[in-house]
């Protein structure tokens, strides 16, 4: 992108909870990245909570002595015109659909997670049309900007856009960065110090090298992983992974491949949460609740401790580097979503892949593996990235057939009969959101 005193920076989204991370994150960073304007963008439904992140995101700009001008609005072509990032971190029907996303699944004795599986396939449906439309728009109205994608499935939405639009699109996750850190504090040194190479899709990824400090214990961290605590996302249980099966596989799984590996533990899990917790979206729900509440407080002018609870540690520290990698030309290695190009052999060119990425002016472009991969990594992900596929194609033309196929090809789904029964629930409970459908 070409040098500019003053940057725009527009949220879709913008009465997230994670929105305090975020204005954080510019805040520290401004001296490098130098964003003048903020907008902030949410939907009606989404106006009293935006209007409360909005006045705290103010308050933490005003303590901070920092040159933000933050604006609120409804208007999403209002915060689009003239961006240079546009970060999207939506959800489509709020946290009631989520919900709905989690029980649907766990009702036919499946896993209910809003990422990968039916719960997963169910949040794409709704919201991948809704990412084309902001993509149309910056095609007319930013057309040199860059799509920052923060909304999940974030993997799904990402090739989404980079299939059907122009825009020059980036998918992010805080799991990376996640994982770096948590090697940092198990190895007891600076996070600088750790480069690990990730191979995947996103929320199925394999870390295949880890260098600490400049010494390649990629081989040894296997050993010493198994049976380790804290390795994990705060919003996924910390299930030890088994010394055989990680040096059979010689790689470290991410977190979210608990659902494939254990599965039934994790199965077993929720179902027990189930009856005394909820899903995952009732307690977001109560830890949402708690934050807005703490937003409220007219004293209260930095992100709250408490957001760490929410899941999203790191979120701007992802999404400001980038962006400042980007703008000043840095080419530096990051782990982001962007299109394939034959870095991942065995998958096709155009699809989305989670990898190590070189970062400069002209945005993301993945780097060469270090060494390939064998068939115990190649299977499980050629057939999760053919059911993505399938969904991408499903959510855009509102394609009955391949949205049945996508589901009944999913690990964990895996049969016609569940397939049918979980996407006639889905079509139904989300039929609001979901008019590409109609018929």
């Amino acid at each position: 992108m070409a040098r500019k005193e003053h940057l725009k920076v527009a949220v879709i989204g913008g009465g997230s909870s994670y929105t305090p991370e975020l204005v954080e994150g510019l805040i520290k960073r401004r001296s490098e990245l130098p964003v003048k304007e903020l907008y902030l963008v949410d939907v009606e439904a989404g106006r009293e909570k935006l209007e409360i992140v909005g006045a705290l995101a103010r308050r933490m700009v005003e303590k901070a002595g920092a040159d933000i001008r933050i604006y609120l609005t409804l208007d999403r072509t209002e915060a689009i015109r003239g961006a240079d990032f546009v970060t999207t971190q939506l959800r489509v029907g709020q946290l009631d659909a989520r919900g709905r996303d989690e029980r649907i699944p766990l009702k036919y004795g499946c896993i209910g997670q809003e990422t990968t599986g039916a719960g997963g396939f169910s949040k794409a449906l709704r919201t991948i049309p809704v990412i084309l439309d902001i993509c149309k728009e910056m095609e007319e109205l930013a057309p040199d900007a860059f799509l920052l994608n923060f909304t999940n499935p974030a993997g799904i939405v990402t090739e989404a856009a980079l299939k059907y639009s122009k825009i020059k699109t980036i998918g992010l996750c805080n799991l990376p960065i996640g994982l770096r850190m948590q090697i940092a504090e198990f190895y007891g040194v600076d996070a600088s110090k750790v480069h690990i190479e990730m191979i995947g899709i996103n929320h199925l990824n394999w870390t295949t090298k880890i260098v600490v400090d400049g010494e390649d214990v990629s081989e040894s961290f296997l050993a010493k992983a198994a049976g380790a605590k804290g390795l994990t996302m705060k919003n996924i249980s910390d299930l030890e992974w088994d010394g055989d099966f990680l040096q059979s596989l010689g790689a470290l799984p991410c977190s979210y491949h608990r659902y494939y590996y254990m599965r039934d533990d994790m199965l077993a899990e929720q179902m027990e949460d189930l009856g005394t917790d909820g899903t995952r979206a009732d307690v977001v729900k109560r830890v949402e609740a708690e934050l807005f509440e703490l937003y409220k407080d007219p004293i209260l002018a930095i992100k709250p401790p408490q957001l760490e609870q929410r899941g999203g540690a790191y979120y701007s520290e992802v999404a400001v580097n980038l962006m400042s990698s980007i703008y000043n030309n840095r080419k530096d290695i990051q782990t982001v979503n962007v299109r394939n190009n034959g870095i991942i052999p065995f998958l096709p060119d155009d699809v989305s892949v989670e990898v190590n990425s070189l970062i400069d002016a002209e945005g993301a472009h993945p780097i060469q593996l270090s060494r390939s991969v064998g068939p115990e990594i190649r299977g499980l992900m050629t057939l999760v990235k053919a059911y993505e596929e399938l969904t991408v194609e499903a959510a855009v033309h509102g394609d009955r057939k391949k949205a049945l196929q996508a589901l009944a090809l999913h690990p964990l789904v895996g049969t016609a009969e569940l397939a049918r029964s979980m996407l006639r629930d889905i079509l139904e409970q989300h039929e609001a959101y979901l008019p590409q459908f109609r018929q």
